[in-house]
C-alpha cells in the first residue's frame, strides 16, 4: 500500500490509514519530509502548500473518515 506522512498529534488518523494497510509515518509541522505517496495535514495555506514533494489533503474541517476516504480516493486515481 502506499506511504503516507501524517502531521502530529493526528494519531487517530495515522491509526484509521494504517487499518486500511498504509505505512504510516508522523512528522512534525516544521518537520521537512519527502518521499511519501500522500500527506495528510492540518491546513493548507499559500506557505505550506509547495513545502512537499506529493499531494497532501488538509484535516481541517473533516472528520478521520472523510480523510481516509479522501486519502484512498486519491491513491486510485
Amino acid at each position: 500500500m502506499a506511504k503516507i506522512a501524517v502531521e502530529k498529534p493526528f494519531d487517530d488518523v495515522k491509526q484509521a490509514l494504517e487499518e486500511k494497510g498504509h505505512e504510516v509515518k508522523m512528522f512534525e509541522s516544521d518537520e521537512k519530509v519527502s518521499g511519501y505517496d500522500f500527506g495528510v495535514i492540518r491546513a493548507l495555506s499559500d506557505v505550506n502548500v509547495d513545502q512537499y514533494d506529493f499531494p497532501i489533503v488538509s484535516i481541517e474541517g473533516n472528520s478521520v473518515q472523510d480523510i481516509v476516504d479522501d486519502v484512498e480516493k486519491r491513491l486510485a486515481r
